[in-house]
């Protein structure tokens, strides 16, 4: 079975406050977009004692440890529902540690894939469950669609919004922003301001109202990312914002624009919304 895990940025992205366990509640918007990996599985047979996974594309650093979000999704289904062992290959296009939700949509369509392949007849509900248990954002992509996301980013509310029509590029410098060190420096707030009511202002106007509270404290650490975003405005961008704790930026464009002034060692991609 084929499936293809797409990424996700986000529409503004709020500290709100540190929780008791350590980590925060957030708010933000997930927009799904069309920058994919690509998951195989087959079954190998009852007779095969263990799972098999490959690779290509960009390389995994621990393909074959527990960490690896692939196989904790099947690894959790498998300790409740008689699955056999698969092999896996996946074949990686989303830049790691880019803010783009990659490992967790990899985790996610997988859930929904074995799911679907064997049969197991799980509701949205129970794959959630299963989902938030491998990442805050996991959840998410379950259902895959825009959605207001709060707490740890795992509590989700369909929203109706499009950008269908517009041209996004994403831009990744080629360096990961380590999540941990994206908190530091991050002072939680509280807005009065309801955060599915300013995207449905003209998109315009999202620049003055809606904001990524990371970007302050990594853009004094790595000043390439800031010129990434200063770039995208000066080639028309209407919204430009990092996604999620950094480090790929995006910008959002009335019509494609022309591609230049990037590092030649940058991930750039761009494509027309059909999501």
């Amino acid at each position: 079975m084929i499936v293809y895990p797409n990424a996700k940025i986000n529409l503004g992205l709020r500290v709100i406050e540190k929780r008791a366990d350590g980590f925060h509640n957030i708010e933000t918007i997930f927009y799904p977009v069309s920058l994919c990996d690509i998951l195989e599985f087959l079954p190998l047979g009852m007779k095969v004692k263990k799972y098999k996974f490959t690779n290509t594309g960009l390389l995994i650093d621990t393909p074959l440890t527990e960490s690896n979000l692939c196989i904790k999704a099947y690894t959790i289904l498998k300790e409740d529902y008689n699955i056999p062992p698969i092999e896996i290959h996946l074949h990686k296009v989303i830049p790691f540690g880019a803010g783009l939700g990659g490992g967790s949509a990899d985790a996610a369509f997988m859930l929904n894939a074995l799911n679907d392949y064997f049969n197991l007849n799980l509701s949205i509900e129970k794959l959630k469950s299963y989902a938030s248990r491998l990442g805050s954002d996991c959840a998410f992509f379950i259902d895959n669609k825009v959605a207001y996301a709060w707490e740890k980013g795992e509590k989700l509310e369909e929203i109706t919004l499009s950008l269908k029509g517009y041209h996004i590029i994403i831009v990744h410098p080629g360096f990961v922003v380590n999540t941990a060190e994206a908190y530091t420096g991050i002072f939680p707030k509280k807005r009065e301001s309801y955060l599915p009511d300013l995207v449905k202002q003209p998109i315009e106007t999202w620049r003055n109202v809606i904001f990524n509270d990371f970007e302050k404290n990594i853009f004094k650490k790595y000043p390439a990312i800031k010129e990434i975003k200063k770039k995208l405005y000066k080639l028309g961008a209407v919204y430009a914002s990092m996604s999620g704790s950094g480090s790929a930026v995006y910008g959002i464009f009335k019509e494609k624009p022309e591609i230049s002034g990037f590092d030649k060692n940058y991930f750039v991609w761009d494509k027309s919304v059909d999501m």
